[in-house]
């Protein structure tokens, strides 16, 4: 499944293609105002769509953040699979973070669920519920981890990169949200939370659970 990373995410190739192409276009024919707000957006693009390479942790027992962000949220929360009350860890992602996200730990997945919704702020409690999102049940050798990407106000296109049966590595790209938003991460029993609320962390590389210690 790993792929090397040319720095940006496939996705944001149409548009930091046509921006760029458009502005080449305006300035051979000598339309400055536009070839300068064509540039500014094949700038923003390119911000929007960053992909960079994290250095990924290799200790056992722990699990990596799946999105860039802030943490928002720990809570005990009923995952989408099973309905089961499990710590919840939910990364809230701005516009400028990088909107990538990755596996938090070597998994098999075993299930992924597309909810169409509504475009409620992530932060909010009921976007969990209403919101468009997508949940992916992984099964590694400590358990079983859900993910949820969900959209938000701004952001309102997920994009899914795997399909059921696929193993990934732990730091594995397989998705994102084009303009950032929120991703949920349910925890197995024998895990537990080690970041705090307010917390910036980063995808594959930030280590935010761990194995309980019995």
């Amino acid at each position: 499944m790993k792929k090397a990373s040319i720095g940006l995410a496939v996705e944001g190739l149409p548009f930091i293609l046509l921006c760029s192409f458009s502005a080449l276009i305006f300035s051979l024919i000598g339309c400055w105002p536009l070839t300068l707000v064509l540039l500014v957006a094949t700038w923003f693009s390119s911000h929007f769509f960053r992909d960079p390479e994290r250095v990924v942790p290799t200790e056992e027992g722990i699990a990596v953040s799946p999105a860039d962000g802030k943490v928002v949220k720990i809570q005990e929360a009923p995952e989408p699979f099973t309905g089961q009350p499990r710590v919840c860890i939910s990364v809230f992602m701005n516009l400028f973070n990088v909107h990538v996200n990755r596996v938090p730990v070597t998994a098999k997945i075993s299930a992924i669920t597309y909810y169409p919704g509504k475009f409620f702020n992530a932060s909010l409690d009921k976007a969990s519920k209403y919101n468009e999102r997508c949940a992916y049940s992984i099964e590694s050798s400590d358990g079983n981890f859900v993910m949820v990407q969900i959209a938000g106000l701004v952001a309102q296109r997920i994009v899914c990169r795997v399909d059921e049966a696929d193993e990934l590595k732990r730091g594995e790209r397989f998705g994102m949200i084009k303009f950032g938003s929120r991703v949920d991460l349910y925890l197995p029993e024998n895990y537990s939370p080690i970041v705090s609320i307010g917390e910036s962390v980063f995808a594959g590389q930030t280590v935010i659970a761990q194995r309980k210690q019995y």
